[in-house]
């Protein structure tokens, strides 16, 4: 079972699904979806159309170029059946899967590092305009806590004046 590759959008087609359109020169152009067929008769450029795979590499949104994309080629030629060769195969790409995706993570948390800092950064302006909001919820939260950790210490010397109590009736039960 051979997965094909969207012409417009770069996603899986899967065989029995989407379209096929072959033009006169014998060019087969395979679509996942009648959306991609109809901008690729509308003659839109998959680069310029926000949700496909090539903008967001265009955009520097998704790695472009990496070693493990040349695991990805398709290859015309039948090799010959071996069971020992299969298996190493499949471990290999599950490998080269695995590698993949931590690099994709990485790539991912590389791109959101200045996102971070701006995001906290808007995180304090927001609360600077706000913050006649806060003070009360913030004064409020405090005196909350200083009740809680009031009610925690009760409870801790009520435990130890019940622990005493009971350590005194079992010395008054040992001497009769």
């Amino acid at each position: 079972m051979r997965v094909e590759k969207c012409y417009f959008c770069s996603s899986p087609c899967y065989p029995g699904h989407g379209i096929l359109f072959v033009r006169n020169d014998s060019k087969q152009f395979r679509f996942c979806r009648s959306k991609c067929h109809r901008n690729f008769n509308k003659k839109r450029n998959p680069r310029k159309v926000a949700w496909t795979k090539a903008y967001r590499k265009t955009r520097g949104k998704e790695m472009a170029v990496d070693s493990t994309f040349e695991f990805e080629k398709r290859r015309n030629r039948p090799v010959k059946y071996d069971r020992d060769l299969m298996g190493k195969t499949i471990l290999a790409m599950q490998r080269v899967e695995e590698i993949k995706t931590k690099r994709e993570e990485r790539f991912f948390a590389n791109r959101m590092k200045d996102a971070k800092v701006v995001k906290k950064q808007q995180a304090r302006v927001e609360i600077e305009k706000s913050i006649e909001i806060l003070a009360p919820a913030v004064a409020k939260r405090e005196e909350i806590m200083r009740t809680v950790v009031d009610k925690a210490r009760e409870r801790i010397a009520a435990r130890k004046k019940q622990r005493g109590q009971k350590i005194a009736s079992n010395e008054g039960m040992d001497e009769s």
